[in-house]
């Protein structure tokens, strides 16, 4: 066999570029300079999912799903005369894009002033999150842990009156198991699989306050987030899923409670849970969320009804199959209740708790149902189709998983 070798005359190469011209020139260095671009992209890539696919917050899936429809939209407009007809909305606007350079550069939104101090405090940067699995909401947010005092949609809200709180909010007591007809076991053989638990349990509801109107003191040991875990345990029987609910009221219930340690409180609810009940195989941390009423809320059928986030801990190296879990009931809401579920969102230890004591199962999630600006009535609405998807994605589990029937001897 013959070999060919080939060699550079890099003083050859010198030369030749030496004598070509300025626009020869520039020619060249934009054409190596666009070359070795997207060879860095390339091997930014391929290192991206060999060496960075433990968070979600590295993954282009979460990328993709973070850019909305009008994004796209804006670009065509970019090209097509008069698509863009409200200027103050345009993606590429002049402040839109210094908006988003600075705030990119920085990790400081320049219409929230707090962002400053929550990046150098621990446990305040919790407000960013990475879009996983984007809901088919009208209303498109992402959730938050406090409020921007600054915020223009809280600024509406001090001008829009209170909804009306629920007539009669289910007690916070644990209702027994519902009664399976005669002849018919409970679907899932009357196993105590499902465990609803509320990590932040004093969060509380403004209308069903009596004078309390600042959001940041939403919070009650009596009414709170407990009777929305309490609904989702109560369906869930109903379904015939046997269903655990924790009741503990952490802040009035824990010795010198410190809020930081939330998640350390209700990891010991969980780890007691399961040493009582051996057949628990999925856990519900029940939240609200802390934005406007305009941002959790949605009109279906002429009622108002809460939305709910599902949220990924980032921290959690097996993120992916909880994920996946999660993905199946916002997949059922979406379908049978479109614009309910905001999607999936995941956060990094950076950006809130970043675990949630997700690392005991892979169908553990946290869902955030409503915000302060929601009724137990309108929370009550959205519990009951959750409780309808979780029932429904834990019954075809039950039958993937069912061992098949042996056949009869003739």
């Amino acid at each position: 066999m013959k070999w060919t070798s080939a060699t550079w005359n890099l003083s050859e190469v010198r030369k030749t570029f030496q004598s070509a011209s300025s626009v020869g020139k520039t020619f060249i260095v934009l054409s190596t300079s666009t070359l070795a671009l997207f060879v860095l992209i390339g091997l930014g890539g391929v290192l991206q999912s060999n060496l960075m696919t433990t968070s979600p917050v590295s993954s282009m899936k979460g990328l993709a799903a973070s850019v909305t429809n009008q994004f796209f939209i804006d670009m065509l407009g970019m090209e097509v005369p008069h698509l863009n007809k409200d200027q103050k909305k345009f993606t590429f606007s002049q402040h839109n894009v210094f908006h988003f350079a600075f705030q990119f550069l920085t990790d400081i939104n320049p219409s929230d002033p707090k962002s400053l101090v929550a990046s150098e405090v621990p446990g305040m940067d919790a407000t960013q999150s990475t879009v996983l699995v984007r809901g088919s909401a009208t209303n498109p947010s992402s959730p938050i842990d406090y409020y921007n005092p600054d915020s223009k949609d809280l600024e509406q809200e001090v001008l829009n009156p209170l909804p009306t709180a629920s007539a009669e909010p289910s007690p916070t007591t644990s209702a027994a198991p519902s009664t399976n007809p005669v002849g018919q076991p409970p679907k899932t053989a009357g196993d105590n699989i499902a465990f609803i638990y509320q990590t932040h349990s004093n969060e509380s509801f403004l209308p069903e306050l009596k004078g309390v109107t600042d959001p940041d003191k939403a919070y009650s040991d009596k009414v709170n987030i407990i009777s929305v875990g309490q609904r989702l345990a109560q369906n869930l029987e109903k379904d015939g899923i046997g269903a655990v609910h924790s009741e503990t009221v952490y802040p009035s219930t824990v010795k010198n409670f410190e809020y930081p340690y939330s998640y350390k409180y209700s990891l010991k609810t969980l780890q007691d849970a399961m040493s009582a009940h051996q057949d628990l195989n999925y856990f519900f941390d029940i939240h609200r969320d802390s934005a406007a009423r305009n941002k959790t809320t949605v009109t279906i059928d002429g009622k108002d009804v809460a939305q709910v986030y599902f949220i990924i801990g980032g921290k959690n190296p097996n993120w992916k199959q909880n994920e996946e879990f999660a993905n199946k009931i916002h997949q059922v809401l979406e379908e049978k209740h479109p614009g309910v579920s905001k999607g999936i969102h995941a956060k990094e230890a950076s950006e809130g708790n970043g675990l949630y004591n997700q690392n005991i199962s892979p169908n553990s999630i946290l869902i955030e149902v409503g915000g302060p600006y929601n009724t137990l009535e309108e929370c009550y609405r959205t519990t009951d189709w959750l409780a309808e998807a979780i029932s429904e994605v834990i019954l075809n589990a039950k039958k993937v998983d069912a061992p098949a029937s042996s056949p009869k001897k003739s």
